[in-house]
């Protein structure tokens, strides 16, 4: 197996979760569809924790927090009703191959033939080491990888060894799909609680189980696109969703117990008046409510039968 540069990969040192993982989320894509998924609710038992469900339900961990302001999440509590936040609008752009949302922390994999997608959440990258935007592809694929920690992170961790081989120490996981950006992978890990976290160097981790499916379906060639859509605007029949998802700060804030910042998006405004061909018809105060969850799950801001979308 060849040496692959691994400089801006690096696992976070989070405690294992160990729930029994749910099959990764497929959804069939008819033509023109804009979304897929919806919210659900589950009734809380007194051993649940929110980390065990995020990854039953195969959310990311900011996604299920988000989604659930208000409850905690090492204790919601016998009875407690939990949001599970499975509904999406489908990134804007081209939908083939690989494409990633930095800002919803989630994978999508539009197989060939476009009838279907299949969803994963991912760990992303820690402020300062974000990950790259535009388009690359899978150059490789690689299956029990040996890890050999770069100058960069052994800076950091100087008691790391010259190598780490395939097992539960490996912070690769057991599959990897290296990226034409040199450094960038996509790839499982050994630490599942930093799935919907920023805790990589630049990397994009999925659950063991999602990566293990992704690396059976995709193949080298594959290409990838990566946004960073925080603001996402779709219309669904006569009728304008929007999602707002945290920013990189607010999942931090989350990741630490604490609230959203109380601003929303700066762009929030002009990015839903770009949807519109009609402004005055939008719900400013549900956009702004939006705006401040900051929630993830699209929501209606607007509906007029004889509105067309801008653009």
């Amino acid at each position: 197996m060849s040496r692959i540069d691994l400089a801006l990969c690096a696992a976070a040192a989070l405690a294992l979760g160990a729930p029994a993982p749910a099959a990764a989320t497929q959804f069939a894509l008819p033509a023109g569809a804009r979304e897929i998924g919806a919210v659900e609710t589950y009734v809380a038992a007194a051993s649940d924790n929110l980390l065990d469900l995020a990854r039953r339900y195969d959310l990311g961990y900011t996604q299920l927090i988000a989604a659930n302001p208000g409850v905690d999440p090492w204790q919601p509590g016998a009875g407690r009703v939990i949001v599970i936040p499975s509904y999406y609008l489908l990134p804007d752009g081209p939908r083939h191959g690989i494409v990633v949302n930095l800002a919803e922390q989630r994978l999508f994999y539009f197989p060939p033939g476009g009838r279907s997608v299949e969803t994963f959440p991912i760990g992303t990258a820690v402020h300062g080491l974000d990950s790259p935007l535009g388009v690359t592809r899978v150059v490789a694929k690689l299956a029990h990888p040996t890890w050999y920690p770069p100058a960069s992170i052994r800076a950091e961790r100087p008691d790391l060894p010259p190598a780490i081989p395939p097992g539960p120490d490996d912070p690769l996981g057991d599959y990897v799909l290296a990226l034409g950006w040199p450094g960038y992978l996509i790839h499982g890990t050994n630490k599942p609680d930093g799935i919907g976290r920023n805790v990589s160097h630049g990397c994009l981790h999925l659950y063991p189980e999602d990566m293990a499916r992704l690396y059976r379906e995709v193949p080298a060639g594959t290409p990838v696109r990566v946004v960073n859509q925080m603001v996402e605007t779709q219309w669904l029949g006569d009728t304008l969703f929007l999602a707002v998802h945290p920013s990189k700060d607010d999942a931090d804030r989350i990741d630490s117990g604490e609230s959203v910042a109380p601003s929303g998006p700066l762009d929030l405004v002009a990015r839903v008046a770009a949807a519109s061909s009609r402004p005055d018809d939008i719900d400013w105060t549900a956009v702004a409510r939006a705006g401040r969850a900051r929630t993830g799950i699209p929501i209606p801001v607007a509906t007029a039968a004889a509105q067309a979308p801008a653009g």
